[in-house]
């Protein structure tokens, strides 16, 4: 009897949650290893800062969405959402999209994943709606590329192609959520 209670609870540190925060442990001190070896990378504190929070918190709204739903789709849904705002955000912090990563064009690709952030808030988180919102993230991203290379900052085509894929893949992932879930 007792077994099967301990068997029927819940573990609240699975083997799946360890790899994944192990990982994103090893992913910040990655450079901190890196450092010692070579002079190319260099990370300051506030860097390091940086990376801690930007991790911690697409981690702890993964948990989040996880802890909503058992919906394989919803939650592949927000992990391909989560890393495409990670990624863009990191990538135009560390070396921009335009130019270097000081170039004040590259504050208009932050807005793409702060839009996509609203528009979820707004869904209340709703499969049907962050369907939408994400479908509007993707026209945001293509928006902002053609915004910059009309105005003659650069053509961003690949870019914009990729992420624009990982918004459309997600809000269809929430599409097919949704419909999992109608009566």
């Amino acid at each position: 009897m007792a077994a099967n209670a301990q068997k029927d609870r819940p573990q609240f540190w699975s083997r799946w949650r360890l790899a994944a925060w192990g990982s994103a442990a090893g992913l910040i001190l990655l450079p901190l290893f890196a450092m010692q070896f070579t002079d190319e990378v260099k990370w300051s504190p506030q860097d390091f800062g940086f990376a801690v929070a930007m991790v911690v918190g697409v981690g702890a709204a993964y948990e989040m969405a996880v802890r909503m739903t058992s919906n394989r789709a919803y939650r592949v849904a927000v992990g391909l959402a989560l890393a495409a705002a990670s990624l863009l955000i990191w990538a135009n912090a560390a070396v921009g999209i335009i130019g270097s990563e000081d170039n004040a064009v590259n504050l208009w690709f932050d807005a793409v994943p702060a839009l996509g952030l609203v528009g979820a808030a707004l869904a209340r988180f709703r499969a049907q709606a962050m369907a939408r919102a994400m479908a509007a993230t993707a026209l945001a991203q293509v928006m902002v590329a053609v915004a910059v290379f009309v105005a003659g900052f650069g053509f961003t085509g690949p870019v914009t192609v990729f992420f624009a894929a990982m918004w459309l893949t997600s809000a269809w992932l929430f599409r097919k959520a949704a419909r999992e879930t109608m009566p």
